[in-house]
């Protein structure tokens, strides 16, 4: 009988260290899938940060570049305007 308790106090001290070890091993599974998953949206969220300021960035070059090229043309028409007015004044 002695012998019967002693190996279900044996049985039952690996299952509990089993057991605890399991729940452990789950947990930090668990864990860790958190913590991935956390990373992933992180990186998701600045990936997506990213590709909205490279197009905001673009946007703003490109109307950039419009009035400048809209200054050039104006620029370019006072030129014409002022060069085509003092040929008329020469002439007279």
């Amino acid at each position: 009988m002695k012998k019967i308790m002693l190996s279900f106090a044996a049985l039952s001290l690996v299952l509990a260290t089993t057991s605890c070890r399991e729940t452990t091993k789950e947990k930090t599974e668990e864990a860790v899938e958190a913590v991935g998953e956390d990373i992933e949206d992180a990186a998701e969220k600045t990936g997506d940060a990213i590709e909205e300021g490279v197009e905001e960035t673009g946007e703003a070059i490109e109307k950039g570049a419009d009035k400048v090229e809209d200054a050039a043309d104006e620029a370019d028409e006072e030129m014409e305007e002022e060069t085509h007015d003092d040929h008329e004044g020469h002439n007279h």
